[in-house]
């Protein structure tokens, strides 16, 4: 068995089931697309940005070592966020249905650029849930860290507020539908080279010399099926028309004599 790709069979093959590839490929599509606007449903996704500093809010003046301290401490409060002491009471306080653990898993906490301001961003099904959520859990964490920590430096810089047309992160039909075509392209090239693979007639020259391994001296053209050929006379057909054949000449001959006695 040839173990070498053969490159121009391998597209005379995709050319002659091109009419398969494409229909994978637009049924791969046609999928992603039904998919994407009615089986997946849209999460939505709602920020509210903390200001940290060593101040209080009213008191803005601050200098370099305050900014440098409160850098670190924006590693430990954004633990803090994400931790049961205060998610559960954003549940209780909102009387959510669900745990600490899948609440954790929708709620992100980002530092933005190495600044003093943290994101705060929650997903959910529903864009007005979401800001719910992360409002309160802002609120809950100003409230919380006071306690904890016994210092008054947090500050909401700016909530989460819901859009006319709020815009879902997910799923993305022109993202999903992309995604589709080339899996479905790639789908279809396999199939071919399945059934190629699996045909095993002889279907040029170049598939005798292939598999007997000697070369094409003539190629016998094909005959056409609508010619009719004379069906060939016995013996006693044959003396028959012979016979009939020597009568036919003796007339003539006895009438050119007697035609000749004139």
């Amino acid at each position: 068995m040839e173990s070498t790709f053969n490159l121009n069979k391998f597209l005379k093959a995709m050319q002659k089931r091109k009419a398969l590839i494409i229909l994978v490929t637009l049924a791969f599509i046609v999928f992603s697309a039904v998919a994407s606007y009615t089986i997946m449903k849209p999460v939505y996704k709602a920020t509210t940005q903390i200001l940290i500093n060593q101040n209080t809010v009213s008191n803005q003046d601050f200098d370099s070592l305050d900014i440098d301290t409160n850098l670190q401490l924006i590693g430990t409060y954004n633990v803090i966020i994400k931790s049961p002491a205060i998610l559960a009471n954003v549940i209780e306080e909102l009387q959510l249905k669900e745990t600490v653990q899948t609440l954790t898993e929708r709620t992100t906490v980002n530092n933005i650029e190495s600044s003093q301001v943290v994101s705060l961003s929650v997903e959910d099904s529903s864009m007005e849930q979401a800001v719910l959520i992360a409002n309160t859990t802002a609120k809950v964490f100003q409230e919380e860290i006071q306690q904890m920590m016994k210092v008054d430096n947090v500050s909401i810089l700016a909530a989460a507020e819901t859009t006319g047309s709020p815009k879902p992160i997910r799923p993305d039909p022109i993202f999903n539908m992309a995604i589709g075509a080339i899996v479905g392209l790639v789908f279809g090239m396999g199939i071919t080279l399945i059934l190629e693979q699996l045909n095993t007639t002889v279907r040029s020259e170049e598939d005798i010399e292939e598999m007997a391994g000697l070369r094409i001296l003539g190629v016998v053209s094909p005959v056409d099926s609508n010619l009719k050929m004379e069906k060939p006379l016995n013996l006693t057909d044959r003396l028959e028309k012979d016979l009939h054949a020597g009568n036919e000449k003796d007339k003539k001959v006895n009438a050119a004599k007697i035609g000749g006695s004139y």
